[in-house]
């Protein structure tokens, strides 16, 4: 009896070696598409030994071999078993923001004020303590200034088409609304909202019903500036793209740059196509844009159910992290919200990386806990650090989207991770330590295509 059950677990153990083998290979080539070389070498040598132990174990004979195979066999099933045993997550309390933020306030309405102009000095008089820190980047190159540190032409000027295209969009992100309004259920007009976003390119859409805080208290920027923000639109229509990753892994080299831009303009063209379509059925809708909000896109996201706000402070979404752009509608129209969904798991995971952190060039991003700012804990970023240094090297840097381990490509090898990431406690701590061993606690950067490189 004990001879016939050490037979099944020694073809138990070829046949787990075997699995082992496939499925190393397959993320060995997986990463060799990926381009990313220390992975695929740490891959490709697992591959080779870990199968050879389970395989050599079965098909020798040598002392003590039925205890071995048992151990090797018991063991790998225990280990499994830890790996994807579902374990609860410390639940976070969610804490709604106790005031809304000022648009003024934020480092990019403040990029905007016009040195001695009467704006400038108003503002300065009532936040002198801000001006010693926005002194600084104002003596830099600037972004996507040809005296920059990685300043290219090709690559910078696309960026700036790409931003120059998005304000033209600004100008039509409101309008007239159809005089009649068409009586439709409103399911059914939130399916189809859904439906053509998606097909317009939106990875994902949320709706949520609209809070006090998602809206800034005052305009930042234009003809908006100083203006108290007053609206009726009671419900946020949410819309994600996805920025390729590829694009990040030169960071904070121009390809960052390129990419954000375009899917500003990507996202914000959706945005504003979706607002002209719900004032054609005769209700009221704003497109909220780069450069053009009402809103704080991140927290209505947030509450739409798509995403956290992680340590880098931006929406951390669980199928392509912080690489999201981001645009919302709003509108009198009365839609079916989603129910929010608190991802406890993106939270507790942002908690021990810190990634971001150890590898931001300007330390803007904190390596402690949460702190209590403005009567909730949330983490804080130092967004004049952080604006200082795209200012220092022309675009907008990118270093923390691109080592959140997060962030790595939708494929068949980085889903299956997310899957375990979100299941289980222990799962969460050994996708970390394998991310450092694969990719780096410091990942390399990388050269851009050559065909975005100019002689200059």
């Amino acid at each position: 009896m004990f001879r016939n059950l050490n037979s099944i677990i020694q073809i138990l153990n070829i046949v787990i070696g075997f699995f082992f083998f496939l499925s190393l290979l397959y993320s060995g080539i997986i990463s060799i598409f990926e381009k990313e070389k220390r992975a695929a070498a740490f891959l490709f040598i697992s591959m080779i030994i870990v199968p050879l132990i389970y395989i050599l174990s079965a098909i020798y004979s040598y002392p003590q071999e039925s205890i071995i195979s048992q151990i090797l066999f018991f063991g790998t099933i225990g280990v499994m078993i830890i790996l994807f045993t579902p374990t609860p997550v410390k639940r976070e309390k969610t804490v709604s923001p106790l005031k809304q933020i000022d648009e003024r306030d934020i480092i990019f309405s403040r990029t905007d004020l016009e040195k001695d102009s009467n704006r400038f000095k108003k503002y300065y008089q009532t936040h002198p303590e801000k001006k010693i820190y926005d002194e600084k980047f104002r003596q830099n190159p600037g972004l996507l200034s040809n005296k920059a540190k990685h300043f290219d032409p090709l690559q910078f000027y696309a960026a700036d088409s790409s931003m120059s295209i998005t304000a033209h969009l600004r100008t039509i992100t409101d309008g007239e609304l159809a005089k009649q309004q068409t009586k439709l259920p409103s399911k059914q007009i939130a399916d189809f909202i859904r439906g053509w976003a998606k097909k317009l390119g939106a990875k994902e859409v949320g709706i949520t019903k609209l809070k006090n805080y998602h809206f800034y208290s005052h305009g930042g920027r234009g003809e908006d500036y100083g203006k108290e923000i007053k609206s009726n639109h009671k419900y946020g229509i949410v819309f994600l793209v996805e920025m390729d990753k590829k694009m990040f892994e030169s960071s904070p080299k121009g390809p960052v740059i390129m990419e954000s831009t375009q899917k500003y303009f990507e996202v914000g063209s959706i945005g504003v196509q979706i607002a002209e379509f719900i004032r054609n059925l005769g209700y009221s809708a704003r497109a909220h844009i780069d450069g053009k909000y009402q809103v704080v896109c991140p927290l209505v996201a947030k509450d739409a159910g798509l995403g956290e706000i992680g340590r880098m402070g931006l929406l951390m979404s669980s199928k392509y992290g912080p690489r999201v752009r981001i645009s919302v509608v709003t509108t009198d129209l009365n839609l079916p919200a989603d129910e929010p969904c608190v991802d406890n798991t993106i939270i507790d995971f942002c908690k021990m990386c810190k990634k971001c952190a150890v590898n931001c060039p300007s330390n803007a991003i904190s390596h402690d806990e949460k702190q209590k700012i403005d009567g909730i804990e949330r983490w804080q970023i130092n967004s004049e650090a952080c604006y200082n240094y795209w200012t220092l090297v022309g675009t907008d840097c990118g270093k923390c989207i691109n080592v959140c381990p997060y962030s790595h490509p939708n494929n068949l090898l980085h889903n299956f991770i997310r899957f375990g990431i979100k299941n289980s406690f222990i799962f969460r701590r050994m996708a970390l330590i394998l991310d450092d061993v694969f990719y780096g606690k410091k990942p390399s950067e990388k050269a851009p295509p050559k065909w975005m490189k100019s002689d200059k």
